[in-house]
């Protein structure tokens, strides 16, 4: 094997078909995609988390011409800037256009998990106002988007946890005189100790 050798791994790998700039201040570009699991979706991604943090990206941050020359840089395995000392590849793109909600996950969300506008703006720190904002006309921000994916996870986790402490009374909603101690399974949790 050389050292340029491809291996297939089965994955597809992510591919950017083309990329255009549509708000340098937000570090907002928009994304097709050729290849890999958002294959065929356009998509507008935030690259701030990348450029906001990396030494590497620091031009970008205070140049909006700068920002504004992405281009695709090796048949869309990674976009570019400038003269092309400035890349990123099309994997770590994927993975933060896999963070972004649209309007439609948002409201998605919303129904998924039963909740108004209203108790959304309470769950999440937002205005009323902000939250229908977020429902209809997108321009959700990645904090936000998180912030629905953890709570959708504790859902999940409270609804598990409901599952195995009561599951095993399952059926046993008014005990009746036949009821047997025995089958009552009660599971308690501690914490290790460090």
């Amino acid at each position: 094997m050389t050292a340029t050798e491809r291996i297939d791994s089965g994955i597809p790998m992510p591919l950017v078909a083309s990329v255009r700039p549509v708000d340098h201040e937000n570090r907002l570009v928009e994304v097709t995609w050729a290849d890999g699991n958002r294959r065929g979706r356009k998509d507008v991604v935030d690259l701030s988390p990348l450029i906001d943090t990396h030494q590497f990206y620091r031009p970008l941050r205070n140049d909006p011409a700068l920002f504004d020359t992405i281009h695709l840089v090796d048949n869309g395995e990674a976009v570019g800037w400038g003269d092309d000392s400035i890349d990123m590849s099309a994997d770590s793109i994927e993975r933060l256009a896999a963070e972004a909600m649209r309007p439609e996950d948002f409201r998605a969300f919303l129904a998924r998990n039963n909740l108004t506008q209203e108790q959304a703006a309470t769950i999440l720190g937002r205005s009323r106002r902000r939250i229908a904002s977020y429902a209809n006309e997108g321009g959700i921000p990645r904090i936000v988007a998180l912030a629905c994916r953890g709570y959708e996870a504790g859902v999940v986790a409270r609804q598990a946890f409901s599952q195995i402490s009561f599951g095993a009374t399952a059926g046993f909603a008014s005990p009746s005189a036949e009821w047997d101690a025995e089958q009552h399974v009660s599971v308690k949790y501690s914490r290790p100790r460090r």
